[in-house]
């Protein structure tokens, strides 16, 4: 029997920055509204000729560096995106394309802000069941592209992504439990309404903006602020461990107050929450894994902790992990 550990993390955004102000120049909301109910005071935004596969890469490349392995070390490629570069193939096979793995098989996951979570599961399973060696498990999206920026919620999302590799270990060390969970019936909540085989684009759908996201943004705080503890308890009762027991909380970054509320409903210590929405904004899939790369450089992070992924996405999908950092 063995485990899954994280032996590298890397992340990237864009240049650009699009701070609050910006927005505000445009009638669109203000600073002071943005910070106190969203949380945000800027976010990235692609460049033109950067599509999520670049994000993706940049991120990969720094991850396998901090491994200490190269790119033909990877067996396995899984990119956890709601943007993907094109409808076919995966972003997955561009990367591997891009990073010359050639090696290594490569597939796309669709959950959005629950992709990573997905991703890994998916790839811890990979690894224990001996198919698989070296997994670069990447989170990268680009909403900035599928953001209607004539309307109000274009506040919330920015453009990023953060990748992991994973290799094998000693059970009772690194990944100790992990929690995946769907409900189709909120999948009209949070969509992007055109583009596949249910409708695809047209004229009509253009004008009627139909590509670009749209969201509830009740059912989405109802959602996650229901889910979230759910899926933590769920590990955590599957592990034997306690809330009193988890070091840091890396949570997907939807909205402060959702964080918050997460956070008193678990009886969690704000401070073991780990939070960049100020500087990033949600960038969906990339959200957990950017944090937990920034969380890890930081130092915070020592072996033993224990540390929680959460995350909740469209479908609605959500998911949680414990791990026994090593």
């Amino acid at each position: 029997m063995k485990s899954v550990k994280i032996i590298g993390t890397g992340s990237y955004a864009p240049e650009r920055i699009l701070t609050n102000r910006e927005i505000e120049e445009r009638g669109l909301s203000n600073d002071a509204w943005i910070v106190k109910n969203v949380g945000i005071r800027e976010r990235h935004i692609a460049a033109k000729d950067q599509a999520t596969s670049d994000l993706a890469v940049a991120a990969g490349i720094r991850a396998i560096k901090d491994a200490g392995l190269s790119n033909k070390d990877i067996d396995l490629i899984i990119v956890a995106t709601g943007t993907p570069d094109r409808p076919c193939p995966s972003t997955a096979c561009i990367v591997q394309k891009k990073l010359g793995a050639f090696q290594a098989a490569a597939f796309d996951i669709s959950a959005v802000c629950a992709g990573f979570i997905y991703g890994f599961s998916v790839a811890a399973s990979l690894i224990i069941s001996g198919n698989y060696e070296k997994i670069l498990v990447i989170g990268a999206d680009t909403f900035s592209r599928i953001t209607d920026w004539e309307s109000r919620d274009c506040v919330y999302f920015g453009d990023g992504a953060g990748a992991v590799v994973l290799s094998s270990c000693e059970v009772g060390k690194g990944l100790l439990g992990c929690f995946l969970a769907a409900d189709g019936r909120g999948y009209d909540d949070f969509t992007v309404k055109a583009g596949g085989s249910e409708e695809p684009a047209s004229i009509e759908t253009i004008k009627n903006h139909k590509h670009y996201f749209s969201m509830n943004g009740k059912a989405v705080f109802n959602s996650a602020t229901k889910v979230i503890p759910m899926g933590i308890r769920k590990v955590l009762a599957d592990t034997g461990l306690e809330v009193r027991d988890i070091d840091w909380l890396i949570p997907h970054q939807p909205n402060i107050n959702i964080l918050k509320f997460c956070a008193q409903e678990l009886g969690i210590p704000f401070e073991k929450v780990m939070v960049n929405l100020d500087r990033y904004g949600n960038t969906v899939g990339g959200t957990i894994p950017l944090l937990l790369d920034e969380t890890v450089k930081s130092g915070k992070i020592k072996p033993g902790d224990i540390v929680v992924l959460a995350g909740v996405g469209a479908g609605w999908t959500w998911g949680a992990a414990i791990i026994k950092w090593v």
